[in-house]
């Protein structure tokens, strides 16, 4: 169990690592050269560490902005993090052991599937796979070696599934099959594609946010990270206005908080420029890499990867999609308790990543009339989902407590709803 334990927590689990040994596969597989494989190893190596570093600039920025977003506008609710109920489950219910053989059981079916059916993806977001690996079966009465590989099971699906609905869309964005997105968001970009396909633009009439067209003296706004900047950096300090020099000089510390906001919001840009940066390298090798794999291992195997890796394909969507799932979130918090749910807070890093991304799905299905309408329905959804998930997850013993990513919690409603009567039934 200990070496178990110590390739899932020190290598399966980070990803830059597993898709560095697996480009090294592909490589070795195809036959090269030495320099060639440790060339390729150590470019993919650095590729997606560089894509770690934009990813966690970003994070940085976006967490100081939750917090004077939720102090500004005095929200008072539940914050979805499927981290904490992971971190619960492993620590409080003692299934750290379980989560473990359910994540490796996850990414050997992944694989089996792969090579046995006619969905060739393998996921390799590895943080995903992780929250995928929460023993919600537990809860559903399943132990031991058959609650491991029924999790895994579904886990795998999950992971095969996921890319392959995915991919006719992504085809569209990216214009090649040479990759698939790998992030357990999918449902809810799926359902703004679906909204945006309803009430977008369609065929002559589709504009694309990517070919906007601005006046002579708005020109520099063309480049993505100036637009980006311009909409940040007014959103940050009219936050922190609201939020209030107590509350973030707090945060700030010896610099004057406005001015804080401010180089916060540049900080966020810088994020998301080492990003976009950082994907052309790290597709530059995996792809060719792959074949190897494909040819030998897994035919036709597409690399299923994570989200931040689509965003240069349409950059002015991520931000439009960002804004509009906001919105959409802001809109749920307070209309769901209506109807009895609970009060989901704005979490800033899912609207980011998570409604980046399906901004790119609106806006390649339904132009830019399609990713608005689209973001602001996915904002509505991916906070309707958690609020479901709150009433069970009491039952379970997590108080006050949600998941984030709705194919994880499309995963834990599938235990709660469908397999636990069964289970009970029987």
């Amino acid at each position: 169990m200990g070496v178990i334990n110590f390739i899932i927590e020190n290598i399966l689990t980070q990803a830059s690592i597993t898709i560095a040994l697996i480009a090294m596969l592909g490589l070795l597989l195809q036959k090269k050269s030495a320099g060639q494989v440790i060339s390729g190893t150590l470019k993919t190596l650095l590729g997606f560490q560089v894509l770690s570093a934009g990813s966690s600039i970003i994070v940085g920025s976006l967490t100081y902005f939750g917090k004077i977003f939720t102090e500004g506008f005095h929200m008072q609710g539940i914050i979805p993090s499927i981290e904490s109920i992971n971190g619960q489950a492993m620590n409080d219910l003692g299934l750290g052991r379980d989560i473990a053989l359910t994540f490796l059981a996850i990414f050997v079916f992944n694989i089996i599937l792969a090579r046995f059916t006619k969905w060739k993806y393998i996921f390799l977001t590895g943080q995903a796979i992780l929250w995928m690996a929460t023993v919600f079966g537990y809860f559903a009465g399943l132990r031991g070696i058959v609650l491991i590989l029924v999790g895994g099971f579904i886990g795998a699906c999950f992971a095969i599934a996921m890319p392959a609905v995915a991919q006719p869309i992504i085809r569209k964005i990216t214009g090649s099959n040479d990759i698939a997105l790998g992030h357990f968001c999918t449902i809810g970009y799926l359902f703004e594609a679906g909204v945006s396909k309803l009430f977008g633009e369609k065929g002559e009439n589709k504009k694309s946010i990517e070919d906007i067209k601005l006046p002579t003296h708005f020109e520099f706004l063309q480049d993505t990270y100036l637009s980006v900047m311009v909409v940040m950096v007014p959103l940050y300090i009219i936050t922190v206005l609201f939020a209030g020099e107590p509350f973030a000089s707090e945060l700030s510390g010896d610099q004057n908080y406005i001015m804080f906001a401010f180089l916060q919001a540049i900080q966020f840009v810088v994020g998301v420029y080492v990003l976009l940066a950082s994907v052309r390298l790290l597709l530059g090798e995996i792809v060719p890499a792959f074949r190897g794999i494909a040819m030998k291992l897994v035919p036709d195997a597409i690399p299923a990867l994570d989200c931040p890796v689509f965003f240069p394909y349409s950059p002015n969507a991520v931000i439009l999609g960002f804004i509009t799932t906001t919105i959409g979130t802001i809109i749920a918090m307070f209309t769901l308790p209506m109807f009895g749910l609970a009060m989901i807070l704005p979490g800033m890093l899912t609207n980011f990543f998570a409604g980046g991304t399906a901004g790119i799905f609106g806006n390649a299905v339904g132009g830019r009339r399609g990713a608005i309408i689209g973001g602001i329905a996915h904002g509505f959804f991916i906070t309707l989902l958690p609020a479901l998930l709150v009433t069970i997850f009491n039952s379970m013993g997590f108080i006050n407590a949600t998941a984030t990513d709705v194919d994880t919690v499309a995963a834990a409603l599938l235990y709660a709803w469908i397999l636990s009567p069964i289970l009970k039934a029987f």
